[in-house]
């Protein structure tokens, strides 16, 4: 983009291509993937305060590693397929043929994984374990998730689960079954009655709640005295009561966790986190894909393809 603005601020570019430096690896980029962050940059909310345009938008990829810079300690090979996440600066985003990370952001993909499923992975996995993280919760400990039927929402049951959690989660009447499938212990009606819900079923309210779909206030009364809120969609907007200790989810503090991004890769492949992806669009395309996204109701993530 060269200007701010809504879906057909987008259009194609011709930049100069990155060059990976010392500790950086290049990918050629296959697939990037949809995100609400996105539009953040696309509006000019978000990640572009410093930085000039043109802006690149794209927080996570999935492609060849091309080129590694010298003096980089990576297991990663040129010519190996690879999905990283992108920390969005200026012309630095994963809407490119060409994307240049730190080494520690990238990994290998999951086995069997094509570049279009795995690139849904990086960014929108590592905010649900930050967020899962935060609270520094025991295993059979109980959590309620917002936003459970989301890409962030859906990871964040999962990886719950593969800790050890009972979690309970939101849906739509049309999204039970998909959320009962992540593995949610139970499903409870979406809204404004979800915390009433919630307290019905654990009574001195749950451990923490982790928000992906940017309810947490009006959420809160789910969450017991002394509890926890992890959110990842936005400020909590108020100061914490009840003894609650509020969190915001940053993934930009988790971009060079590679134990974290590996680990993600590991959990896919041995089938408790499930990939999950809407649509694609062809990179040239990716106004129509930031229509769809604005609109909502999106399942999965929408994913560029290069």
């Amino acid at each position: 983009m060269t200007e701010f603005g809504g879906p057909d601020a987008l259009r194609v570019l011709d930049l100069p291509a990155p060059q990976a430096g010392k500790g950086e690896i290049r990918l050629r980029v296959h697939a990037a993937t949809v995100n609400p962050a996105d539009s953040l940059v696309r509006r000019g909310i978000a990640f572009v305060s410093d930085a000039q345009p043109p802006y690149v938008p794209g927080m996570e990829a999935a492609g060849l590693v091309d080129q590694i810079g010298a003096g980089t300690n990576t297991d990663l090979a040129v010519g190996d397929r690879a999905m990283a996440i992108a920390m969005i600066s200026g012309t630095h985003g994963a809407y490119a043929e060409y994307l240049v990370v730190p080494a520690e952001s990238a990994v290998h993909p999951p086995a069997g994984a094509s570049d279009v499923e795995a690139a849904t992975l990086p960014m929108n996995g590592l905010t649900a374990r930050m967020a899962l993280d935060l609270p520094h919760l025991s295993p059979g400990a109980t959590i309620a998730v917002t936003g459970a039927a989301g890409a962030v929402g859906g990871y964040t049951v999962q990886l719950a689960k593969a800790d050890g959690l009972r979690v309970i989660a939101d849906a739509a009447p049309k999204d039970e079954d998909l959320v009962k499938a992540l593995g949610a212990d139970v499903v409870l009606p979406r809204g404004d009655i979800f915390p009433d819900l919630v307290r019905r079923e654990v009574p001195g309210g749950v451990d923490a709640l982790v928000d992906t779909a940017g309810v947490a206030h009006s959420a809160a009364r789910a969450v017991r005295d002394g509890g926890h809120i992890a959110t990842t969609a936005g400020a909590f907007g108020q100061a914490a009561e009840r003894g609650i200790t509020i969190h915001q989810a940053s993934v930009s503090q988790y971009a060079r966790d590679h134990a974290n991004l590996d680990r993600l890769r590991r959990l896919t492949e041995e089938g408790r986190v499930t990939l999950r992806v809407a649509r694609t669009q062809p990179a040239e395309q990716a106004g129509e894909a930031h229509r769809m996204m604005d609109a909502g109701g999106v399942r999965g993530r929408l994913v560029l393809t290069f």
